[in-house]
């Protein structure tokens, strides 16, 4: 080693390897996780570990006590698991929140599509109306052909007959 490399600084030392790790198959993970830890079953496990662990650290003396009275080890146990669940319950709700943005605009492009076609569809329900009202009925018809026949009529009554 030379003094040229003593004096040069170093590219930042040493670092621990960046766990690789897919996010997707994580998210997947934390949202198992998220979704036992609120229900009955996880609130009826964790309570009757409580107990059990309570109950061995304060009855069972034939065993010995390894967490006395203010039970600190089961504190740290439970601010362990804790400090792990609130995490992984927030990654689940941002991971459903995003599928739940991507849904609402997905329905918010349908909604709009709808309203277009329902936009269209009474534009042209409007125009037929319009053409319709101006065709002649078959009553209309027969009540123009009765008054062009009412007139000849009358003509024919005026009018003189023919000097042969």
């Amino acid at each position: 080693m030379s003094n040229q490399d003593l004096s040069t600084p170093g590219r930042g030392g040493w670092r621990l390897p960046a766990p690789r790790m897919d996010s997707e198959a994580f998210g997947r993970i934390a949202e198992a996780i998220a979704q036992f830890v609120g229900t009955a079953r996880f609130l009826a496990w964790m309570t009757a570990f409580i107990v059990i662990w309570i109950a061995l650290n304060t009855v069972a003396l034939i065993f010995g006590m390894w967490d006395e009275y203010p039970f600190m080890l089961l504190t740290l146990i439970l601010s362990i698991q804790a400090s792990y669940a609130a995490p992984l319950i927030l990654l689940a709700q941002n991971r459903q929140e995003a599928r739940d943005r991507v849904s609402l605009e997905h329905d918010r492009e349908v909604a709009a599509q709808s309203r277009a076609d329902m936009d269209f569809l009474a534009r042209e329900i409007a125009s037929l109306r319009m053409r319709v009202n101006d065709l002649a009925t078959r009553d209309f018809i027969r009540s123009e052909l009765r008054e062009l026949l009412e007139e000849l009529d009358k003509k024919d009554s005026q009018d003189p007959p023919p000097a042969s």
